[in-house]
């Protein structure tokens, strides 16, 4: 029987996987396809060795600048934008030629060829003066099936396999041919969530062990937040924001950017006369930094009063869904069970609410600021 895959990846050097030193730098990418602009004036740097999340909703150009730095697809003609791999222009370079490994989210294998055929794939196909000969082959595919634990399985079909096993005999497929970058394009989205959970934390480890520079497509923010090194946030053909999972999460640069990173409450009028009084002030208040207390308990100009309207109290934390006294906004409160239990919330009762930490963008700037002793501190 196959060993259920682990986050303790297979521990080894490995003689075959020696990734090079390898930057990627996009510069001024513009892409067009008719009347539609898929890219406007992209630049990208990924450093050496580091895993970069590109994420965004559907359309937002994430993939078209993955294939673009693969070499599926290129920039337009005369708008001058580069593809530079550590130094050197590959703008022009055909994907073959790139030493890319690509992973898609359908995990592309050959149907009628075993797992270790599909490995070796890649190998096989090399140049006779390039090619491994066939000892070297079988021993290469022999350790990357450890280094994605599935040793045992070499001479399954893909039908024989799981979803998240397919996508680890994918990813050993990209490796084979030691790529000098790797480009996921969606690799867990076919997947079921505790499946897709499990496989996102492993690729994590396993990144780190073999050190292999890679750009990862997704629309799933937290499977963004919780793998990369740096996420790039796309939107209408742009980058939106980029940096670190922690601080692309807690500064965020625009409406969209909060809106997109997570579950948010979003406050169109003031609270208590005092923020937000202007109409295109909107105030952003996350779940967990909304504290309920008794009614009668709005002590300062960050409380309100609010309805509850519905409690999902399943895990630690309970949910509840409220509307707030007067303008109707609906909004939600992450809540520790004790608490749920001390306050006795039921559907239809009012409560006080207070928030801890705002994100204010008032005429489209941004302010984040703490609630202390019932005072916006900025």
């Amino acid at each position: 029987m196959p060993q259920p895959y682990s986050l303790n990846t297979y521990s080894l050097q490995p003689k075959y996987l020696q990734p090079l030193q390898m930057s990627i730098q996009a510069i001024h990418i513009r892409k067009t396809f008719g009347n539609y602009t898929a890219l406007e004036d992209v630049s990208l740097e990924v450093p050496d060795g580091k895993l970069v999340s590109l994420l965004g909703p559907s359309g937002s150009g994430k993939t078209t600048l993955l294939r673009i730095l693969a070499g599926l697809d290129f920039a337009d003609p005369g708008s001058n934008g580069k593809v530079l791999f550590h130094g050197e222009d590959v703008t022009a370079t055909q994907a073959g030629k790139r030493g890319v490994g690509f992973v898609f989210q359908h995990y592309a294998l050959f149907k009628h060829m075993t797992v270790a055929d599909n490995i070796a794939f890649g190998l096989r196909s090399m140049k006779r003066s390039e090619r491994p000969d066939k000892a070297a082959i079988h021993a290469r595919v022999n350790e990357l099936l450890q280094l994605v634990q599935l040793d045992g399985l070499q001479k399954r079909y893909p039908s024989e396999l799981s979803g998240g096993q397919r996508q680890r005999v994918a990813l050993a497929r990209a490796l084979a041919v030691n790529p000098k970058v790797l480009l996921l394009d969606e690799p867990f989205g076919a997947l079921d969530a505790k499946v897709r959970k499990d496989l996102r934390r492993w690729l994590r480890t396993f990144q780190e062990e073999i050190k292999v520079t890679t750009i990862f497509v997704t629309h799933d923010q937290e499977e963004a937040l919780e793998l990369a090194d740096e996420v790039v946030v796309m939107n209408n053909a742009k980058i939106e924001q980029k940096g670190p999972p922690q601080q692309v999460y807690d500064r965020p640069v625009s409406p969209f950017v909060i809106e997109f990173l997570g579950n948010v409450n979003r406050f169109t009028a003031g609270v208590s006369g005092k923020a937000g009084d202007k109409p295109k002030d909107v105030l952003y208040v996350r779940p967990h930094d909304v504290e309920l207390e008794p009614e009668g308990s709005e002590t300062h100009e960050y409380s309100l009063k609010a309805k509850v309207q519905h409690i999902f109290s399943a895990g630690n934390y309970g949910r509840v869904r409220l509307e707030r006294v007067g303008t109707h906004e609906p909004f939600e409160a992450e809540v520790p069970r004790e608490r749920l239990r001390e306050l006795e919330l039921a559907p239809g009762k009012v409560v006080s609410v207070v928030f801890r930490h705002v994100r204010l963008f008032p005429k489209g700037e941004f302010l984040e600021a703490d609630i202390k002793d019932g005072k916006l501190a900025v």
